[in-house]
């Protein structure tokens, strides 16, 4: 079962490193990215935004739906961990005496 779980790692692996082959060098001024959509950020976030600050515009008007699935994501997460903390707070303190 173990060789199993290995293999599978492995390939997985393998099929991670091998997508990312084609992706452009970090910070290349040729990359899609740089090429039409920051471009487009910078060039009109102000008429189509009405904020001034590009980087609010972009989290919170271009990408809110994103930010926002982040925040819950992050939220959920340390619910969870006080949650677990609380139910196991008398429990740990029993196993240092």
């Amino acid at each position: 079962m173990k060789l199993i779980s290995l293999v599978i790692v492995l390939i997985t692996g393998a099929i991670l490193i091998y997508g990312t082959m084609d992706m452009p060098d970090w910070g290349d001024p040729d990359s899609p990215a740089s090429l039409h959509v920051s471009p487009r950020y910078i060039t009109k976030t102000l008429e189509e935004t009405a904020t001034p600050n590009m980087v609010t515009s972009v989290l919170a008007d271009y990408r809110g739906y994103d930010t926002l699935g982040e925040t819950t994501v992050i939220f959920t997460a340390g619910m969870v961990c006080i949650l677990l903390l609380r139910s196991l707070g008398g429990k740990i303190s029993k196993l240092d005496t």
